[in-house]
């Protein structure tokens, strides 16, 4: 089905809502990972360098693997937490209350 030129032009000024929410990139890799590179400005020494590569390493590892940094985060979280993950503390439920 051939788009008529005006259709294509509409198209092509909406293309930037498209990419609106991608992730930022920086050198390949999420921005969000590159947070230990801007520290390693200010705090340059032996154990923030390795500490900095390490991260970096394991993002992009995972990054590979299919996994985001937030996605990555997540799973994290998942696996520091456990199964069983309450929404709310015991002491904050709310109280069935018969009115009646």
């Amino acid at each position: 089905m051939a788009q008529t030129q005006e259709e294509v032009l509409q198209e092509k000024r909406n293309w930037h809502w498209r990419n609106s929410m991608r992730p930022v990139r920086f050198f390949g890799m999420d921005a969000r990972a590159g947070i230990p590179w801007f520290i390693l400005l200010f705090y340059f020494r032996p154990v923030s360098l390795v500490l900095t590569l390490l991260i970096t390493a394991v993002f992009s590892f995972l990054e590979k693997k299919g996994l985001s940094f937030s996605a990555a985060l997540r799973a994290f979280r998942a696996w520091l937490l456990g199964q069983r993950r309450p929404g709310y503390f015991a002491f904050r439920k709310r109280k069935m209350i018969d009115y009646g």
